[in-house]
Formats: C-alpha cells, sequence, structure tokens
C-alpha cells in the first residue's frame, strides 16, 4: 500500500533539489568500494579527554519530542502521537523521560504520556530527538552538548524549531554548549565508548550538509570534537531515505568488538539497503577497532514484510534501530512473531543483564524511523 504523505524516506522526491541531494560529493566511488578503500578506518589520536560514551553505559534522562506537524504526518498524526507516547511509557518504567512538546500541546503530550513522563513546553517539529537534540559527550567529569547544527537532513524538510533545540535544551538544564564545526545527526554515530565510531559516508559527507568537505576534514572534525579515536567508514546509501542512511538502522554496538548487522528476510530481492548491509559486513570483517579488536558481527534478521502488521512502501522493518536504557532494551514489535521472537532472543543473548521491551511502533516505522530515532539518551547518574 503505497503512504499517503511524504515521510522521512518519501520526503525528498517531493522538495526541490533533487538532483544536486541525489548527486552530492562522495569521496568515492565504486571502483574504491570494490578495491577496500572505502571503510578501512584510521587511528586519530583526539584532543583532551573527551569521551563519546556507549548508549549502555549509566542514563541521567531519556529525552524524546512530540510530533507537533499535521503538514507531515497528515491524518496519521494521532497515530504517531499515540506511538511515540506508547514509547515514552515504556521506557519510563526503567528511567527518566522528559518529552519535549509545544506550549500549546504540552497538556495533551502530557495525558497522553502519563504522569510518569515529564513534559516540558519547547518549541519542536517532529519526533526524531535522535537527531535534533545534541550528542552528549563527557570532557573533566562534566556532560556537555555538542550541538551538531541540524539543517533537516540535508535542507529537504524545514525543521525551523527542531534546528533550535540544541540551544534550548541545553540552556534549560545548564549543559554547556558545544558547537560542531560540521552539519550531522545523532542517529549517523554509533560508538562503543572505547574510541571507535562507526559512520556511514552517506550520511555526512555530502553536500547537502558539508559541502566541500572530504571524508578526511570530516573525520578530522569527528574525532576532535567527539574525542574518538577510530572512524571507521561504511558506504551507506546516498538519496534514497531523507537520513542518507543513518548507522542506526544498519550496525549497532553491543558491546566493544561486538555488534548487530541488519539483514534482509531470506528471499528478499537485492536492493541498494541489503548491498549496504552487505558493504558493511565486507568493511566490518576486515577493520579493527580503537584497541585493536577484530568485530564480531552478527546477523539480525528482518520480519517476512507479508506476515507485519504495519503498512507502506517505506516502512522501516529494521530491528537495529533499538535503543539501550537503564536495564532494558526497547525493540520494535512488527508482527511477525517468528521474527519479532528471533530478534527478542539476539538482544537478550546480547543484552543479559537487561530486559528486551518489544513496543508497537507501526506508524513510526511506516514514517521512516524505528524506536532509536525517537528517543536521544542525556549520559549520568539516572534521575529518581
Amino acid at each position: 500500500m503505497p503512504h499517503r504523505r511524504p515521510t522521512r524516506r518519501t520526503a525528498l522526491h517531493t522538495l526541490a533539489g533533487l538532483g544536486a541531494l541525489a548527486f552530492g560529493a562522495t569521496a568515492c566511488g565504486p571502483d574504491d568500494a570494490a578495491s577496500g578503500t572505502v571503510g578501512t578506518g584510521s587511528d586519530r589520536a583526539s584532543e583532551g579527554d573527551r569521551r563519546l560514551g556507549a548508549e549502555w553505559d549509566s542514563h541521567a534522562r531519556t529525552f524524546m519530542s512530540w510530533p507537533a506537524l499535521e503538514s507531515v504526518w497528515e491524518e496519521d498524526l494521532p497515530y504517531v502521537r499515540e506511538d511515540i507516547a506508547r514509547i515514552a511509557r515504556a521506557v519510563a518504567e526503567y528511567e527518566y523521560v522528559v518529552m519535549m512538546a509545544r506550549p500549546d500541546q504540552r497538556k495533551a503530550a502530557q495525558r497522553a504520556c502519563g504522569s510518569q513522563v515529564e513534559v516540558i513546553p519547547l518549541a519542536v517539529d517532529d519526533m526524531w530527538a535522535r537527531d535534533t537534540v545534541p550528542v552528549f559527550v563527557e570532557e573533566g567529569g562534566e556532560v556537555i552538548g555538542v550541538d551538531l547544527n541540524f539543517n533537516g537532513w540535508g535542507d529537504k524538510q524545514e525543521h525551523t524549531n527542531d534546528a533550535r533545540v540544541g540551544r534550548t535544551l541545553l540552556s534549560k538544564y545548564g549543559i554547556e554548549r558545544v558547537e560542531a564545526p560540521l552539519v550531522a545527526e545523532g542517529g549517523s554515530f554509533e560508538t562503543d565508548g572505547e574510541g571507535t565510531l562507526l559512520i556511514t559516508e552517506s550520511s555526512i559527507v555530502n553536500e547537502n550538509r558539508n559541502p566541500g568537505l572530504s571524508r578526511d576534514a570530516v573525520e578530522a572534525d569527528l574525532v576532535e570534537t567527539l574525542g574518538v579515536e577510530k572512524v571507521v567508514w561504511l558506504k551507506g546509501v546516498r538519496g534514497e531515505d531523507i537520513t542518507d542512511a543513518h548507522v542506526d538502522s544498519l550496525v549497532r554496538f553491543t558491546a566493544p568488538g561486538v555488534v548487530l548487522l541488519d539483514q534482509a528476510f531470506p528471499g528478499t530481492p537485492p536492493d541498494s539497503w541489503s548491498r549496504a548491509a552487505d558493504q558493511a559486513r565486507a568493511v566490518l570483517s576486515r577493520a579493527t577497532d580503537a584497541r585493536g579488536r577484530r568485530f564480531e558481527v552478527i546477523d539480525l534478521p528482518q520480519p517476512d514484510l507479508d506476515r507485519i502488521t504495519g503498512e507502506g512502501d517505506d516502512f522501516v522493518s529494521t530491528y537495529a534501530n533499538f535503543y539501550v536504557a537503564n536495564d532494558a532494551v526497547f525493540m520494535p514489535r512488527f508482527g511477525d512473531r517468528k521474527a519479532d521472537d528471533r530478534a527478542r532472543g539476539i538482544l537478550r543473548e546480547q543484552f543479559p543483564d537487561r530486559d528486551v521491551v518489544p513496543v508497537v511502533i507501526d506508524t513510526v516505522a511506516s514514517g521512516g524511523g524505528g524506536i532509536h530515532c525517537a528517543t536521544h539518551d542525556q549520559p549520568g547518574a539516572p534521575v529518581d
């Protein structure tokens, strides 16, 4: 069933400038990918004692954002809000949740989310807190927020309020703000907390975010800004979804040296996304992390699209977009019982000390996202 509205994936096809986006700058071509020069990673020394922690580190709170734009979601707006409220209530059973909502929507958001979630008045546009909230790093015993200059995934959608979240949210919580020297989104980054960063080249070495910057220049900025030591580059997919293929729907750390890799349902014809997963596997099989470890790659198979409860040509059916919170891991429940159970079992094996909690997110997934996209962790001691 085709979508009736522009989603995060389809929106780029309906906005002006598609040609420039689809043919943005790239640091490598097909020959480079075949020869293995894409994604081999390099070691650099980060300055100072800045550290980008792993998601399984202790969280002070989880930030989320209440979707506000009827122009994006149209008749699905009430349903995506139900999904967001469902995620917030589930996470709030394990850690403190702060929901940002426009002042005139705050009361409705509070009713939907319940008393365990704190809803604060803060102007936002949509639900993508992973990308709009600054990335938190630790430096000198303090947490600072790195504002990544969110620009609507390369000006594919207008998010005037979301672009200001970095300033307004950090000011409210008294957290120092550092402006990054480049444009990116939180969903672009995946780290082991020990200096290794995984990233898709398509989502950041791109004329729609960082015109004129080479991959080496972007890497140098990432090392200095985030405090990482080694960047492992994956090719990704350019110009086929609004994010240009964020890494958080492709490959995720579960421990230093161990990653889960998204895999299409068996028998699915090859496409850009399965080829990106194959390329990521090839890169990870050759690469080492910041501590010199080889990667253990574990498959995380998708569900059968004929058995899921959601619908839409752009339905994001990856289990890789899970969220690790204090004492729990939150994964999507797609409705293919066998696949859901298999994914839950894999996550239980990887996170044996955490509950694995399935959550229904069909409207979020139909809009091009997942649970990780909708949540953003702040490191620190848990808030009582």
